[in-house]
């Protein structure tokens, strides 16, 4: 698998950005197409180290290489370490964020290992572990990355209410490259 070329991520947001001054697109009004340093790899390794886990490598080649979000699909790329409210930070994900943080979380065994379509309200804590919130949607939808177990790698979408616990992307590149393509 090919690294991410930083350079040319940032020059597609930097696009992006340009062809949506009134940042229109569906969630750039939380991330405005900013996107936060790389992170070093004693923080990552720090990460994965305290959590348990080894985290995908196009992710986390992602967040060592290129930067750990915002700019990203939907309302934005969540920032794999602690938040920073004096960097303009204050996104709000129903506690999903710090839910996957929990000691033993991440390390716990992805559950599933087909889609569960469909209703499935107020089973969300039993069906996440062993996956890492990437974005919030909205209307209490999310996107996580799965990081155990024999899904792991796999980009699934979290839609309680109507859509189910199902599979989206075959990993993270293939998501974050589908929000960096430029719209016609």
């Amino acid at each position: 698998m090919a690294s991410w070329d930083e350079t040319e991520v940032r020059a597609r947001i930097r696009q992006l950005s340009a062809r949506d001054p009134e940042c229109a697109r569906f969630g750039s009004g939380m991330h405005r197409y900013e996107l936060r340093p790389a992170l070093p790899e004693a923080e990552i390794r720090a990460f994965e180290e305290e959590h348990g886990i080894r985290l995908p490598p196009d992710y986390r080649d992602f967040v060592a290489g290129v930067g750990d979000g915002p700019a990203g699909p939907a309302y934005g790329l969540l920032p794999l370490t602690t938040p920073r409210p004096e960097a303009g930070d204050d996104w709000a994900v129903d506690g999903e964020w710090e839910e996957d943080r929990r000691p033993g979380r991440l390390a716990t065994r992805f559950p599933l290992t087909d889609p569960l379509p469909g209703v499935i309200g107020g089973r969300e804590e039993e069906l996440t572990p062993g996956t890492l919130t990437l974005g919030e949607e909205g209307c209490g939808m999310y996107v996580r990355l799965v990081v155990t177990g024999p899904r792991a790698g796999e980009i699934w979408r979290l839609d309680p209410d109507w859509g189910g616990f199902v599979p989206a992307y075959p990993d993270f590149r293939a998501w974050y490259t589908d929000w960096l393509r430029i719209p016609a």
